[in-house]
């Protein structure tokens, strides 16, 4: 969709050099932000952020907004919800592992934006803004990439954006931004052993045929040896320095999952999931600022408690240990966990063929999960009502959950963002631009 809307041909980055050469191998003022996200600024505490994308919208009456009054046509046979560690805190009744982590993360049971179709959703939620208009703005990891990615001096040798495995496909994520701000999509199977990250592990290929392998490219490289000292030929050579490092050097050792222990591997779930949140960890561990985990399957308009049953204790095992690990490690502190799809789900379920006990699209009132960083444990933001249909009390928009992030962050929401245009666009847009809020999440900052 975005792709179409907007294409932008910008000169070729170092980042994008590495990529070729391992595949081949508007008016905003700072008085109207401050109006429309309150005034007063947290200690940004938080460098990097893990995104665990819900695609598909997963329902928030089987997670974290259960509702055990309303009947069998709404609770389904998920009619037990469990108390967690956090008095008065209950979830869904699978989620037992996280039901013992809820002082570490705040749900937020009052997101809404009354979108039921999944791009123009997944869109509002990931960007914060309306769809449609002239510009295609860029999501939260593309703008995290901007501001504690490239502008901060990132050095990495892994790109400041990761998304394991693959992109979402339903928006071009770094919009206006351009293609150095997309996401390096690792592609493989976290689970699997090699971990065959796009460009980097290759199935068959050892160590020593790759040294090889680069041995004989620099032999028969005559073009570089004719025009040495050429400054592009350098910054060529250089780049390729840095992709071989990727594959052969320390760069390809943060994704191999074998360094981790067994027993915690196992704690994690071995799957993708599992194995995915294992590796997120990793990444921020060695300074990545962004990594979104892209957690298919929750589009359930069919047989929706069978699928329920067998994904949300691998959800529940996997991001229970990815925040216990960090937890342990000194990393949460410094680490924003986001749990979130576009949408959630009907609250009440169709039972007729051929849904069988499906539900749908739901934008009106779904949760949202956030821990780390600066955000507070135990706490629950908002609420929906008696059968999870609308919003009850606080509402919370996705501008306001994505500005309270910045917030921690220490991204100006003021600050301006270059796009092919010259228009004076800002991080945060204003009800002026379309945006909708209902002020950022100051009680559990």
């Amino acid at each position: 969709m975005c792709d179409q809307m907007l294409r932008v041909d910008l000169a070729i980055s170092r980042r994008q050099a590495i990529r070729c050469i391992v595949a081949g191998i508007g008016a905003l003022t700072l008085g109207r932000a401050r109006s429309l996200f309150g005034q007063a600024r947290p200690a940004a505490k938080a460098r990097a952020v893990i995104q665990i994308w819900m695609w598909g919208g997963p329902s928030h009456l089987d997670t974290f907004d259960p509702k055990p009054d309303a009947g069998y046509d709404y609770c389904g046979p998920f009619s037990h919800p469990i108390q967690t560690n956090v008095d008065g805190i209950i979830i869904g009744e699978l989620l037992v592992n996280l039901a013992k982590q809820a002082d570490k993360f705040s749900i937020i049971r009052s997101m809404t934006h009354g979108i039921n179709a999944h791009e123009t959703a997944a869109y509002v939620v990931q960007t914060g803004r309306p769809a449609g208009g002239r510009l295609v703005f860029p999501s939260v990891g593309a703008v995290v990439s901007f501001f504690k990615g490239y502008q901060a001096g990132y050095k990495g040798l892994i790109p400041p954006y990761v998304v394991l495995t693959e992109p979402q496909g339903r928006f071009s994520e770094a919009g206006f931004l351009g293609s150095r701000y997309k996401p390096f999509a690792t592609g493989g199977d976290p689970a699997k052993t090699p971990f065959l990250v796009e460009g980097i592990v290759a199935e068959g290929i050892s160590t020593e045929r790759q040294r090889a392998r680069r041995q004989l490219l620099s032999q028969l490289d005559r073009l570089a040896a004719l025009l040495k000292g050429n400054p592009e030929i350098a910054e060529f050579e250089q780049a390729g320095q840095q992709a071989y490092e990727l594959i052969l050097g320390e760069g390809a050792k943060v994704f191999d999952l074998a360094e981790e222990p067994e027993a915690l591997r196992q704690e994690y779930g071995m799957n993708t999931f599992g194995q995915s949140c294992l590796m997120a960890r990793r990444l921020v561990e060695r300074g990545v600022p962004y990594v979104t985990i892209n957690y298919k399957g929750w589009d359930t308009h069919k047989q929706h408690f069978q699928a329920m049953r067998r994904m949300l204790p691998e959800m529940d095992k996997a991001m229970a240990a990815l925040l216990k690990d960090l937890s342990e490690r000194g990393l949460l502190d410094s680490t924003i966990v986001w749990w979130s799809g576009e949408f959630g789900r009907t609250p009440k379920i169709d039972w007729q063929p051929p849904w069988n006990g499906g539900r749908g699209h739901w934008g009106h009132v779904f949760s949202a999960v956030v821990a780390g960083g600066g955000f507070k444990g135990g706490r629950v933001v908002g609420a929906s009502d008696e059968k999870g249909q609308h919003v009850k009390e606080r509402p919370v928009y996705p501008a306001d959950l994505i500005g309270s992030m910045y917030l921690l962050l220490g991204i100006d929401h003021n600050a301006a963002l270059p796009n092919p245009f010259g228009l004076d666009v800002r991080v945060m847009g204003t009800e002026a631009d379309g945006v909708k809020s209902a002020g950022i999440l100051h009680e559990i900052m």
